[in-house]
C-alpha cells in the first residue's frame, strides 16, 4: 500500500471518527431499575443526562433501596451505551479492530 494511499484512509477514518463522536453526543439510552421505578437517561459518551424517580420508590423512605435502584439504573444505562459507542467506533473505524484508546488518535 503506498503512503499517499494510506494518507488518505488514515483522513477519511478522522472524518469518520469525528462524525461518529458528534452521533454519540446526541444519542441517548435510558438505564432503568424496580421495574421502571427509576429511569436514567444517558447520552452515548456515557454522561448522565438525566433521571427520573417515580413516587411510588420514596413511598416507604427506604433511601437505601432508592440509592441501589439509582446505582441500578445507571449501571444499565452505561452498559447500553458502551454497546452504541462500540458499534459506532465500529462503524467510523470501517470495521478496523483498533486498540482500546486508538480511537482518541483520529480526534475522538
Amino acid at each position: 500500500m503506498n503512503i499517499m494511499k494510506m494518507m488518505k484512509e488514515m483522513s477519511k477514518i478522522q472524518d469518520n471518527m469525528k462524525q461518529a463522536q458528534e452521533k454519540l453526543e446526541s444519542l441517548t439510552v435510558e438505564g432503568q431499575a424496580g421495574a421502571g421505578m427509576v429511569q436514567v437517561t444517558m447520552n452515548g459518551k456515557m454522561k448522565p443526562v438525566a433521571l427520573k424517580i417515580s413516587p411510588e420508590a420514596i413511598e416507604d423512605k427506604d433511601t437505601s433501596l432508592l440509592e441501589d435502584l439509582i446505582l441500578a439504573a445507571l449501571e444499565d444505562a452505561r452498559a447500553k451505551a458502551k454497546i452504541a459507542m462500540e458499534e459506532e467506533m465500529q462503524s467510523a473505524t470501517g470495521g478496523l479492530n483498533l486498540p482500546a484508546g486508538m480511537g482518541g488518535l483520529f480526534g475522538g
